[in-house]
């Protein structure tokens, strides 16, 4: 008989919108799927930019198992220590030796051992140390530790998304895309049985542009002055993806993205 074990990801949380629509809903959504292990990205959770260690501690209560970011990690510096005393907030894995935390997490639910490794793209980001190289050396330290590996994969370009998940193919369970807060309709399992999307969207407030409100945002396109980002606060909605994975060989079994309606709320939801 097939073990099947099922993952959510939560896609990028954007300030308190995206904290409250995930308090509401992370629950009843694992029970409503099924779900045995719960993953979101929440670098963007303090008003947009960066999470405090608060913020996160409660995540965790939300039903989150284990947080995952990107390049905003370091936004809020009171994160710094938390990131070496917490190893369920990850950054990503390829920032050079010497920066604070950790890329990779292993962990145990339902009699099933489970990785999670973040790395971050650098097409049109940050240079730092090359995302391939790096993902191979810690599937290589969780190889034989764990049933079922799910990467993050932080990044801007589709193409470096897409070349990530071919790369990855039969190596891990699933290449979830993060980082430009739109989701992607492309989700599919690849031939060596990878589960792949390239970006698995946005959790907050969808009335914006990639979740900041559409006045200092438009502003700063029409003129190229500095504007002050603010988070948007209507038409919230909870995106992710459920990953389902035969756990004894690793292959995932099929990828099904969700993007549900709060609601068009008047800021009742603070």
């Amino acid at each position: 008989m097939m073990a099947i074990f099922k993952v959510i990801f939560f896609a990028d949380l954007v300030g308190k919108p995206g904290r409250f629509v995930l308090s509401e809903m992370c629950k009843p959504l694992k029970d409503k799927f099924g779900a045995d292990y719960v993953i979101a990205n929440t670098e963007n959770a303090a008003g947009g930019f960066g999470i405090t260690p608060e913020m996160a501690d409660k995540i965790f209560k939300y039903g989150v198992n284990c947080q995952t970011s990107g390049n905003h990690i370091w936004d809020r510096m009171d994160i710094l220590k938390y990131l070496d005393d917490e190893p369920r907030l990850l950054r990503p894995a390829n920032y050079p030796h010497g920066a604070p935390g950790s890329g990779s997490y292993t962990d145990e639910a339902n009699g099933v051992k489970i990785g999670i490794i973040n790395i971050m793209g650098r097409t049109y980001m940050k240079e730092i140390d090359c995302p391939f190289q790096v993902v191979d050396r810690e599937i290589l330290k969780m190889r034989n530790l764990v049933d079922v590996i799910i990467v993050d994969f932080h990044a801007e370009a589709t193409s470096e998304k897409q070349a990530m998940a071919y790369y990855l193919d039969g190596k891990v369970s699933a290449v979830i895309g993060t980082h430009t807060h739109v989701q992607t309709a492309d989700e599919t399992i690849l031939r060596k049985g990878t589960a792949f999307i390239s970006d698995v969207g946005m959790t907050g407030p969808h009335d914006s542009i990639i979740g900041m409100a559409v006045g200092p945002s438009l502003g700063r396109f029409l003129t190229g002055m500095p504007k002050r980002f603010t988070c948007a606060s209507d038409d919230i909605k909870i995106s992710g993806v459920l990953v389902t994975v035969e756990s004894s060989t690793g292959k995932a079994q099929a990828i099904e993205r969700f993007r549900i309606d709060y609601g068009k709320s008047d800021n009742d939801w603070e």
